[in-house]
This record gives C-alpha cells, sequence and structure tokens, in this order.
C-alpha cells in the first residue's frame, strides 16, 4: 500500500492568472509501447507541482494527493496539474493505441495530502479580485476549466478504469463538486461536506446541481444547494453520496481493500458505471452553460458579499 506521507507543497510560486493556465499541453513527446507499463521521467505525471502520483503496479492504480500551494483550495496551478494528471494518465496508461481501453490501468484515487481537508473548492480571493475589477473573462476561463475536469472525471478520464474519491478531509464547495463526480468515494468519519456558496450570494456552478441532480434527485439538489448546510461522511453514505465510511487515519487501506475486493470483476464495474452514464447523460455543454450563469451571478455581488467572500479566504490562508 501507499505510505500517507506528509504534506509538503513542492511549487513556492503562486501563478498569475492567464489562459496560459488553461492550454492544454501539445509538446508532450509520444511514449511508445513499451513505455506504457514502466513510465519513465520523460512524463511529469510524475513530477507535477501539486498533485503527488504513484503507480501501484499490484493493485492496477494510478493514487493521486493533492498537495496544494498556501490555501487548500483549487487555485489555478492546481488546476493547471489537475489536467496535466488527467491527461497524462491516458496517455502513459491508455495502452498500445493510447484509447484506454487496453492499458494496465484499472482504478484511479484520488485523495489530499493537506491535514483535515480535502479541497475547500474556488480561489475566492480571485474571485473577489476579478469581480471588483470586472474581470469577466478571467472568471469565466476558470470556471470552463474546472467544468472540463469535471467532465473528464464524471465520464472517467475516457478510460476503462474505475474512479475513486478518497475524503480524509472536508470537501467543500468546489471540492465536493469534483468529489462527486467519482465512481466510488470513500470517506473518513471525520470529513465534512457541503456547498456554501450561497453565504455569499453566489452558488456552485461549476457541476453541483447537474451531479447532485443525478445523484439524489433535483429536489434534493437545490435544497442541499440553497441551504449551504454541512453534512456528515455518515449523512452522505445515507444520501448515497460517500460508498463507504472508515475510522479516522483508516482511508487508505479501506480504498486499497476496496480495489481488491472488486478488481476481479472490473470489467463489470466499468461496465455498470458506463450504462449509468448512458441512462444519465451529462455533457460539458450543459456544465459550461451553467458556468456562463454562474459567471455573471459572481459579477452581481455586493459589496457586502464580497467581504464575506474575503472573510473565507483569509480563513481558508489560516488553515495553512
Amino acid at each position: 500500500m501507499i505510505d500517507s506521507g506528509r504534506f509538503s507543497p513542492a511549487r513556492d510560486v503562486v501563478e498569475t492568472a492567464g489562459e496560459e493556465h488553461f492550454a492544454p499541453d501539445t509538446d508532450q513527446p509520444a511514449f511508445s509501447v513499451a513505455e506504457i507499463a514502466v513510465p519513465t521521467g520523460r512524463s511529469t505525471l510524475f513530477d507535477l507541482g501539486q498533485i503527488d502520483v504513484r503507480w501501484d503496479e499490484e493493485l492496477a492504480t494510478l493514487w493521486a494527493f493533492m498537495t496544494p500551494h498556501e490555501r487548500p483550495n483549487s487555485n489555478l496551478g492546481l488546476i493547471r496539474d489537475t489536467m496535466a494528471w488527467q491527461r497524462e494518465s491516458k496517455r502513459v496508461y491508455g495502452g498500445a493505441d493510447g484509447s484506454g481501453r487496453d492499458g494496465p490501468l484499472k482504478f484511479m484515487v484520488l485523495g489530499s495530502r493537506f491535514p483535515g481537508v480535502f479541497n475547500l473548492g474556488g480561489d475566492l480571493e480571485m474571485f473577489a479580485e476579478c469581480i471588483q475589477r470586472r474581470d469577466r473573462a478571467t472568471l469565466l476561463s476558470y470556471g470552463v476549466a474546472c467544468c472540463e475536469i469535471v467532465d473528464r472525471i464524471w465520464h472517467c478520464n475516457d478510460m476503462n478504469i474505475i474512479n475513486i474519491g478518497l475524503a480524509q478531509g472536508d470537501a467543500l464547495g468546489g471540492g465536493l463538486e469534483a468529489l462527486m463526480c467519482f465512481d466510488v468515494i470513500i470517506a473518513e468519519r471525520q470529513a465534512k461536506f457541503g456547498l456554501p456558496e450561497v453565504l455569499f450570494g453566489l452558488f456552485p456552478g461549476m457541476g453541483a446541481y447537474s451531479v447532485l441532480s443525478r445523484r439524489v434527485g433535483p429536489m434534493l439538489a437545490r435544497e442541499m444547494i440553497a441551504e449551504g448546510r454541512i453534512y456528515s461522511a455518515d449523512e452522505m453514505c445515507e444520501m448515497g453520496i460517500v460508498a463507504q465510511v472508515v475510522e479516522p487515519g483508516e482511508g487508505e487501506a479501506a480504498t486499497a481493500k476496496w480495489i481488491a475486493d472488486h478488481s476481479a470483476h472490473h470489467a463489470g464495474y466499468v461496465g455498470i458505471n458506463r450504462a449509468g452514464r448512458r441512462v444519465n447523460p451529462l455533457t460539458l455543454a450543459e456544465l459550461t452553460d451553467i458556468v456562463e450563469t454562474w459567471t455573471d451571478t459572481a459579477l452581481s455581488l455586493s459589496d457586502r458579499d464580497l467581504r464575506m467572500m474575503r472573510r473565507l479566504a483569509a480563513a481558508q490562508t489560516r488553515l495553512r
């Protein structure tokens, strides 16, 4: 099994907002067939600044743990690294033809090394600054990038894999939006979950309504978003969002056991998940349409809302 390790962010410089953070890297060299099962340092997959990635050959699993710079939220650097993680995972482990159908990878796990936190969602300080200077383009680019990540998680990176979200700490706002897209969520009992955006006049616009409506129905989805309530891991399990709740510190071991227990019937589970996505399809177009509404709503926030947003951002900073 993979050791938990210690939280040790690797990036020392915060990137500034810009379109280059969302552009695909087209200069990466292609892997040969011989390199698929034993990746080398030629890929950025194992050298991402804010995600620690490890290949577990025995379990046919790619473990990834977020190591966010400063605040444990979805800053621009983490978004860039998440896109690289998704892109490179398929390129390295996608099989001889890169399709993801016959590669060695069967399971992808995403967790976090930040103590007590999976992810707290959007970069609120950046949001507030963009709103104050009326920078709609940057807000929208950020939102679309998040939607692309959500879309890839929901569709299992277009590979024959099972996606597993490991919540060893709190998942709020955009952190919960992304987490809910995984096929399986395993949570430690102390973890908390919620969509608190309504506290500062906004709503979670990067997948929450779409995913929750498909998981728990539109009425409960609207209630969870409109009330901004925080839920326990046990409550999320009762709603069917979390698959398994384990005791603190047991998340990685429980995830490894889940993988071992389900490996023999991997193809069947992949088929079941794919059938579910066909019955309840979720498109990138739906996600980006909603993020347009989110962007315009953000630009209409009052000064009072922005003060609340900045206070929450400051609270995130104090977690360092």
